[in-house]
Protein backbone atom coordinates (compact mmCIF):
# COMPACT_ATOMS: atom_id res chain seq x y z
CA UNK A 1 0.00 0.00 0.00
CA UNK A 2 1.47 3.54 -1.08
CA UNK A 3 1.92 6.01 2.29
CA UNK A 4 0.08 9.17 1.74
CA UNK A 5 2.85 11.25 3.68
CA UNK A 6 4.62 13.29 1.39
CA UNK A 7 8.44 13.10 1.50
CA UNK A 8 8.00 17.21 2.54
CA UNK A 9 5.91 16.20 5.77
CA UNK A 10 8.39 13.32 6.74
CA UNK A 11 11.26 15.65 6.30
CA UNK A 12 9.27 18.06 8.27
CA UNK A 13 8.46 15.54 11.15
CA UNK A 14 11.56 14.79 11.58
CA UNK A 15 13.20 18.15 12.01
CA UNK A 16 10.82 18.71 14.54
CA UNK A 17 11.89 15.99 16.57
CA UNK A 18 15.45 16.86 16.18
CA UNK A 19 14.26 20.32 17.66
CA UNK A 20 12.50 18.93 20.62
CA UNK A 21 15.62 16.73 21.17
CA UNK A 22 17.67 20.23 20.93
CA UNK A 23 15.77 21.91 23.36
CA UNK A 24 15.49 18.30 26.06
CA UNK A 25 19.92 18.97 25.98
CA UNK A 26 19.59 22.92 25.93
CA UNK A 27 17.12 22.28 29.04
CA UNK A 28 19.15 19.53 30.49
CA UNK A 29 22.25 21.84 30.38
CA UNK A 30 20.76 24.94 31.70
CA UNK A 31 20.27 23.24 35.28
CA UNK A 32 24.11 23.52 35.76
CA UNK A 33 25.07 26.54 37.23
CA UNK A 34 28.70 28.44 37.38
CA UNK A 35 30.07 29.41 40.78
CA UNK A 36 33.85 30.23 41.33
CA UNK A 37 35.75 29.66 44.70
CA UNK A 38 35.66 32.75 46.53
CA UNK A 39 39.45 32.53 47.96
CA UNK A 40 40.30 36.08 46.95
CA UNK A 41 38.12 37.42 49.52
CA UNK A 42 39.32 34.91 52.08
CA UNK A 43 36.52 33.07 51.95
CA UNK A 44 37.60 29.70 51.35
CA UNK A 45 40.30 27.62 52.87
CA UNK A 46 42.22 25.01 52.50
CA UNK A 47 44.52 23.44 55.14
CA UNK A 48 46.49 20.68 56.17
CA UNK A 49 47.91 18.93 58.85
CA UNK A 50 50.69 16.57 59.86
CA UNK A 51 52.05 14.84 62.88
CA UNK A 52 55.06 16.40 64.51
CA UNK A 53 57.14 13.29 66.48
CA UNK A 54 53.95 11.54 67.15
CA UNK A 55 53.28 14.14 69.98
CA UNK A 56 50.97 16.76 68.08
CA UNK A 57 50.05 18.57 65.15
CA UNK A 58 51.61 20.89 62.87
CA UNK A 59 49.19 22.98 60.80
CA UNK A 60 49.59 24.87 57.78
CA UNK A 61 47.46 26.03 54.67
CA UNK A 62 47.69 26.86 50.66
CA UNK A 63 47.70 31.06 50.99
CA UNK A 64 46.71 30.92 47.07
CA UNK A 65 44.43 28.73 45.11
CA UNK A 66 41.25 28.90 42.92
CA UNK A 67 38.94 27.10 41.07
CA UNK A 68 35.23 26.61 39.60
CA UNK A 69 32.43 24.80 40.61
CA UNK A 70 29.64 23.94 37.87
CA UNK A 71 26.10 23.34 40.63
CA UNK A 72 23.29 21.02 39.37
CA UNK A 73 21.40 21.85 42.92
CA UNK A 74 18.63 19.58 41.71
CA UNK A 75 20.52 16.95 40.69
CA UNK A 76 23.95 17.65 42.55
CA UNK A 77 25.14 14.62 41.58
CA UNK A 78 25.53 15.74 37.97
CA UNK A 79 28.06 19.11 39.27
CA UNK A 80 31.97 19.12 39.06
CA UNK A 81 34.75 21.16 40.33
CA UNK A 82 38.01 22.12 39.47
CA UNK A 83 40.70 23.92 41.51
CA UNK A 84 44.43 24.97 41.17
CA UNK A 85 46.57 25.22 44.25
CA UNK A 86 49.59 27.17 43.69
CA UNK A 87 52.67 24.94 45.55
CA UNK A 88 54.27 28.07 46.40
CA UNK A 89 52.30 29.29 48.78
CA UNK A 90 52.23 26.97 51.43
CA UNK A 91 52.62 28.67 55.09
CA UNK A 92 52.87 26.16 57.93
CA UNK A 93 54.01 29.82 59.77
CA UNK A 94 57.82 29.45 59.97
CA UNK A 95 59.71 30.63 57.26
CA UNK A 96 62.82 28.10 57.28
CA UNK A 97 60.41 25.30 57.10
CA UNK A 98 58.31 26.63 54.78
CA UNK A 99 61.33 26.70 52.63
CA UNK A 100 62.80 23.42 53.01
CA UNK A 101 58.83 22.22 52.54
CA UNK A 102 58.67 24.07 48.88
CA UNK A 103 61.69 22.53 48.15
CA UNK A 104 63.53 19.77 46.05
CA UNK A 105 63.12 17.25 49.55
CA UNK A 106 59.12 17.78 49.74
CA UNK A 107 56.80 19.80 46.98
CA UNK A 108 59.71 21.27 44.59
CA UNK A 109 57.06 24.09 44.03
CA UNK A 110 60.07 25.18 41.33
CA UNK A 111 59.34 22.04 39.05
CA UNK A 112 55.37 21.29 40.09
CA UNK A 113 54.34 25.07 40.82
CA UNK A 114 51.00 23.74 40.61
CA UNK A 115 48.52 20.91 42.34
CA UNK A 116 45.35 20.41 40.51
CA UNK A 117 42.07 18.65 41.61
CA UNK A 118 39.43 17.51 39.09
CA UNK A 119 36.55 15.96 40.44
CA UNK A 120 35.21 13.00 38.15
CA UNK A 121 31.70 11.96 40.41
CA UNK A 122 29.56 12.99 43.24
CA UNK A 123 27.70 10.34 45.27
CA UNK A 124 24.81 11.37 47.47
CA UNK A 125 25.61 9.92 51.43
CA UNK A 126 22.66 12.20 53.50
CA UNK A 127 20.56 15.34 52.81
CA UNK A 128 23.45 17.23 53.22
CA UNK A 129 26.32 14.87 52.66
CA UNK A 130 28.29 13.51 49.65
CA UNK A 131 31.40 11.63 48.68
CA UNK A 132 33.64 13.47 46.04
CA UNK A 133 35.62 11.51 43.71
CA UNK A 134 38.62 13.01 41.02
CA UNK A 135 41.89 12.93 39.99
CA UNK A 136 44.73 14.96 42.07
CA UNK A 137 47.73 15.54 40.21
CA UNK A 138 50.49 16.75 43.27
CA UNK A 139 54.22 16.67 42.87
CA UNK A 140 53.67 15.19 39.29
CA UNK A 141 51.51 12.14 39.99
CA UNK A 142 48.05 12.13 39.53
CA UNK A 143 46.02 9.72 41.51
CA UNK A 144 42.15 9.52 41.99
CA UNK A 145 40.92 10.29 45.36
CA UNK A 146 38.04 10.06 47.60
CA UNK A 147 36.17 13.35 49.77
CA UNK A 148 33.85 12.77 51.99
CA UNK A 149 31.97 16.69 52.58
CA UNK A 150 29.10 17.89 53.73
CA UNK A 151 26.76 20.96 52.44
CA UNK A 152 27.24 24.14 55.09
CA UNK A 153 24.79 26.23 53.39
CA UNK A 154 23.68 28.99 50.58
CA UNK A 155 21.61 31.59 49.95
CA UNK A 156 21.70 35.14 49.04
CA UNK A 157 24.20 37.20 50.34
CA UNK A 158 24.11 41.09 51.01
CA UNK A 159 25.92 42.22 47.81
CA UNK A 160 23.02 40.80 45.22
CA UNK A 161 25.04 37.45 45.03
CA UNK A 162 24.43 34.13 45.55
CA UNK A 163 26.56 31.57 47.27
CA UNK A 164 26.89 27.98 48.25
CA UNK A 165 29.33 26.87 51.03
CA UNK A 166 30.65 23.53 51.52
CA UNK A 167 33.42 21.68 53.97
CA UNK A 168 35.47 18.15 53.66
CA UNK A 169 38.69 16.79 54.34
CA UNK A 170 40.89 13.91 52.89
CA UNK A 171 44.25 12.17 54.06
CA UNK A 172 46.74 11.47 51.74
CA UNK A 173 49.95 8.99 52.03
CA UNK A 174 53.08 11.49 50.58
CA UNK A 175 54.73 8.11 48.90
CA UNK A 176 51.64 7.76 46.80
CA UNK A 177 52.86 11.17 45.28
CA UNK A 178 56.40 10.65 44.58
CA UNK A 179 57.66 12.34 48.18
CA UNK A 180 60.18 9.59 48.82
CA UNK A 181 62.36 11.27 51.21
CA UNK A 182 62.90 10.19 54.97
CA UNK A 183 60.49 12.98 56.70
CA UNK A 184 61.96 12.41 60.29
CA UNK A 185 60.08 13.59 62.64
CA UNK A 186 57.29 14.18 60.12
CA UNK A 187 54.63 11.51 59.44
CA UNK A 188 54.49 10.09 56.36
CA UNK A 189 50.50 10.97 55.72
CA UNK A 190 49.13 14.80 55.84
CA UNK A 191 45.70 15.37 56.06
CA UNK A 192 43.94 18.26 53.96
CA UNK A 193 41.33 20.40 55.16
CA UNK A 194 38.75 21.92 52.76
CA UNK A 195 36.41 24.77 53.60
CA UNK A 196 35.03 25.71 50.35
CA UNK A 197 32.31 28.98 49.62
CA UNK A 198 31.56 29.60 45.95
CA UNK A 199 29.90 32.34 44.53
CA UNK A 200 27.66 32.36 41.49
CA UNK A 201 29.23 34.48 38.27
Amino acid sequence: MRSNTSPLKTCLKVAGIFIVCLACIGSATAKTENYRIDSHNSHAFIQFKIKHLGFSWLYGRFNTFDGTLALDEKAPENSHIEVTIQTASLDSNHAERDKHLRGPDFLHVKLYPTAVFKSTSVTLTGDKTGMLKGNLTLHGVTRLIEIPISYVGGGKDPWGGYRHGFTGSTTLTLTDYGIERDLGPFSTQVELLLDIETVKE
